[in-house]
């Protein structure tokens, strides 16, 4: 009930294989995947440089205008 027979071990053995070993398409996905994880730690080591400080922002300045003279109303029957 609780042994492994002989089938089993057959079958762990394939399951290995197919993932670690040979030349298939899913060893080599886990060779890109390996890869990956080191350019990403490459990265991270090689990010110590310091960044440039952000220009300050721009702002419009707001001119003040003067109040229009209700005498020069054009639409202003008289």
């Amino acid at each position: 009930m609780g042994g492994m027979s002989l089938f089993h071990w057959l079958l762990v053995g394939v399951v290995v294989l197919i993932l670690f070993g040979g030349k298939g398409k899913i060893s080599d996905i886990m060779g890109d995947v390996a890869k990956g994880v080191k350019a990403f730690k490459k990265g991270l080591a090689d990010d110590d440089t310091p960044a440039k400080p952000a220009e300050t922002p721009r702002t419009i300045e707001h001119q003040a205008t003067t109040p229009v003279d209700a005498s020069r109303d054009v639409n202003k029957a008289g």
